[in-house]
């Protein structure tokens, strides 16, 4: 019985190595990032490979848009190759590079949110916006390595994924904005999703459990203003609200998961990266501030968390394509002082 006990453990020690061996080995999200770019970028005709291949410091690395971009004949207007002109391998390879440099939670919930443009085209029949789950466009600025500099974006109607790497480092993993209209979908097939949840739950119960005394630091008086995008730097100004140095350890905690929420859209690595420098500039220094329109119909929703080195962004205020008020979400994560971590070689 000793012996079979013995046995059993060096088999559950053996295990465990092997198991760690596997994970010392597993390449760093950067080495997979630069591995899926070149793989997509090699898939591609010359004439596609124009369309999504930047130079490291094109202008258009830092011109990011989470909204529709189109002109007046519906024509689209955001740079990079777009899914729909792609055959299948070279969209499964495009799909590969976004997988690469989002956790399994991040991708799934990308490519919902590309799902849900179908819902809106069923919504609005003929609407002035274009509503088609190909319209994701894809770019790579300079030469995806393990040495130099490089990064990427996949971008289209409430997403915009944009990664900046160097020696096969991530650098910065921003601006990072994921929207989902509706936020619960109401009706249909898909009755019940809500896209999203990780940006509202945390954010609703660390509300809640703030005393009056904390409300009257943290509630502010006007709705946060919308996301800025096409520019490398948020334009949020001084931290408003509360500090988490005057949060007990509970409320801390609550703070932290929403933190981890928006992270962990991230690769492992790259989401410990993004918490450690939160860590670093120190916890306390993190402000929670929150809005809500008691008096309007959804009680639409906004608020901002940010630190020395983040600001995260939530809007909850507009009525999705079927009239729900208070039910279409912009949400983002933008690092201070810039995003994009370096400027053009």
């Amino acid at each position: 019985m000793k012996l079979l006990r013995l046995g059993l453990i060096a088999v559950a020690v053996s295990a465990l190595a092997a198991v760690a061996l596997v994970a010392k080995q597993a390449p760093p999200a950067g080495a997979k990032m630069a591995d899926a770019a070149t793989k997509f970028l090699a898939s591609l005709s010359p004439e596609l490979k124009k369309k999504a291949a930047f130079a490291f410091d094109d202008p258009v690395r830092e011109k990011w848009y989470f909204t529709p971009q189109q002109d007046k004949q519906r024509n689209p207007t955001r740079k990079g190759v777009r899914l729909e002109e792609l055959n299948a391998d070279q969209k499964m390879a495009a799909l590969g590079l976004l997988r690469a440099g989002l956790s399994t939670r991040g991708f799934d919930e990308a490519t919902t949110i590309m799902s849900l443009e179908a819902i809106l085209a069923e919504l609005e029949k003929k609407g002035a916006m274009v509503r088609n789950p190909n319209w994701y466009f894809v770019s790579v600025f300079g030469e995806p390595s393990n040495t130099g500099k490089w990064g990427w974006r996949v971008e289209g109607h409430h997403l915009s994924v944009n990664l900046t790497l160097d020696k096969g480092e991530v650098v910065a993993a921003a601006p990072v904005v994921f929207g989902a209209n509706p936020a619960e979908v109401k009706q249909g097939p898909r009755k019940g999703l809500r896209t999203l949840p990780e940006t509202e739950d945390p954010a609703k119960a660390l509300v809640a459990s703030l005393t009056e005394e904390q409300k009257k630091v943290a509630l502010q008086l006007k709705q946060h203003p919308e996301i800025k995008e096409g520019q490398p730097t948020a334009g949020v100004g001084a931290p408003a609200g509360l500090a988490a140095a005057k949060m007990t350890e509970e409320q801390k905690a609550t703070l932290w998961k929403l933190l981890e929420g928006y992270a962990n859209r991230m690769p492992a690595d790259v989401a410990a990266a993004e918490l450690q420098r939160v860590k670093d500039a120190g916890l306390d220094k993190v402000h929670f501030a929150y809005w809500v329109g008691e008096d309007k119909p959804g009680k639409p929703h906004t608020y901002r968390v940010q630190g020395p080195t983040f600001v995260i962004e939530f809007l909850n205020v507009q009525a999705d394509s079927a009239g729900n008020p208070a039910n279409h979400i912009h949400s983002g994560w933008r690092r201070l002082p810039i995003d994009f971590g370096l400027k053009g070689s």
